[in-house]
């Protein structure tokens, strides 16, 4: 996807077996979209700051989903099964979505582990890519892009950088 495309309604199973769509989440005023896993240190490393940044957020109306489809058969760790062993120990606040197919992984454009794609209240893709600018500690982060990007978008103002290059593991494909 290019910053501005409209992102196409998607339903997915979640860790709680339950379906999510993205009509569950109509009434925020911005979408997130956090292509991740359980096998990647660059996801691992992220996941308590997603999780901080989706309480950090959630009283302002955001929107929060994780994405996993990568192939199980070549990363066993992100088997549905571990999927919801991580969303457990996490106690994770917002969907952890299995995309079994990859339909929406590569409808997203999505090429790394963790990556984001934020949608405003028109689902319009406002800002992709990277989370912050140091994925190993957390103590050096000097960009804050998507926490940055999200404030923005809450505020109806266009993003100053609204791709930066995502760091991360490859999605295994089928």
């Amino acid at each position: 996807m290019n910053i501005g495309d409209i992102l196409k309604p998607f339903q997915l199973k979640s860790t709680h077996n339950k379906v999510v769509s993205t009509y569950d989440f109509s009434d925020k005023y911005a979408f997130l979209v956090l292509v991740t896993c359980n096998h990647c240190p660059y996801a691992q490393a992220y996941w308590p700051r997603m999780i901080k940044l989706a309480e950090k957020f959630e009283e302002d109306n955001l929107g929060v989903v994780a994405i996993c489809g990568n192939d199980p058969s070549i990363q066993p760790q992100d088997s549905f099964e571990n999927m919801q062993s991580l969303a457990k120990q996490f106690r994770l606040s917002f969907p952890y979505l299995h995309d079994d197919e990859q339909k929406v992984m590569k409808q997203l454009g999505a090429t790394k582990t963790p990556e984001v794609f934020l949608f405003n209240s028109k689902r319009e893709l406002v800002y992709k890519g990277a989370i912050d600018d140091s994925w190993d500690n957390e103590s050096t982060v000097m960009s804050v892009y998507l926490d940055d990007a999200i404030e923005y978008t809450l505020d109806g103002i266009d993003i100053d950088y609204p791709e930066v290059e995502a760091e991360g593991c490859s999605i295994k494909w089928k």
